[in-house]
């Protein structure tokens, strides 16, 4: 083989290893990398962005009403009717998630890694406040955009009956059956977030595959519940404390836990021993 040969075929492994390298999945440690790094990013936004943002999610979780209730009005009344309605529940995600948007369960896994990986005062105060702004954000967009779904008639009186009754599944369970379907829930938008880096132009499937879940299954979500809870707090058929102690308060704390606990500990934990390898690498 001459100099040339040999010259063309390292140039040739060198592009085979290259090809390998960008089909292969990114494994559990890049994966926390990526997130961390969102994480800190948000971390760092300025009090006015981050309310703008999260504003912005709970006005277009409306979506998640609105779809599933037109859908509803024109499907006939059959099972497989229900199962159309939960993709169509996916719209409000699907738009909040590839527009950048802050939503409160996204939040249960970014800010969270580097809690973790640097576990501070400092960082637990930056984290509360990130939640307490983006929550306090979904949630008044999300009586805003009630509002305008309950006390106007841009949709007709059988779009509205359809509204009512896909937002009472919201608030019909007893405070622990509610907390457990919000478990589920936050676990499952948690798991979302975590896989997305690694989903390139298959991103938008993704979400509508894991959010049309959370309404098939009937779990709770803190933001896309409250559209419908102050739906029907808004036309009478609920009171404000039915709101907080049938809905709120369950979903809230079984979100975080479902995000927090079963995917950003978890999954921190198997990737923790990697972390501090490098942090100490670093360092010295």
């Amino acid at each position: 083989m001459t100099e040339a040969d040999r010259d063309d075929a390292a140039d040739n492994h060198r592009d085979t290893d290259e090809e390998v390298e960008e089909a292969h999945r990114p494994d559990a440690l890049l994966l926390h990398e990526i997130i961390r790094a969102e994480g800190e990013e948000e971390l760092r936004r300025t009090a006015v962005a981050l309310t703008l943002s999260a504003f912005a999610a709970g006005l277009t979780m409306g979506f998640s009403l609105i779809v599933p209730g037109v859908l509803k009005s024109h499907l006939p009344d059959a099972p497989w009717a229900e199962l159309v309605t939960s993709v169509g529940y996916s719209i409000g995600f699907l738009i909040v998630v590839l527009g950048r948007q802050q939503l409160f369960t996204e939040n249960t896994v970014t800010p969270i890694l580097p809690l973790l990986q640097e576990r501070s005062l400092r960082n637990l105060w930056r984290v509360m406040r990130l939640w307490g702004i983006v929550l306090a954000g979904n949630v008044v967009a999300t009586v805003v955009i009630a509002y305008a779904l309950a006390a106007t008639d841009a949709f007709p009186p059988e779009v509205q009956a359809a509204f009512a009754e896909i937002s009472h599944h919201a608030v019909e369970n007893p405070f622990l059956t509610t907390m457990v379907k919000a478990v589920f829930a936050g676990w499952l938008i948690a798991l979302m977030v975590w896989i997305l880096p690694a989903t390139g132009s298959a991103a938008p499937f993704i979400i509508i595959l894991m959010t049309s879940l959370v309404s098939m299954c009937g779990l709770a979500h803190i933001v896309a519940g409250s559209v419908d809870a102050f739906y029907l707090v808004l036309t009478g058929a609920i009171g404000m404390g039915d709101y907080l102690w049938r809905f709120f308060v369950p979903t809230l704390v079984g979100n975080v836990l479902g995000g927090v606990t079963l995917v950003s500990v978890l999954n921190y934990g198997q990737v923790a021993p990697e972390v501090e390898d490098k942090a100490a690498a670093t360092r010295g």
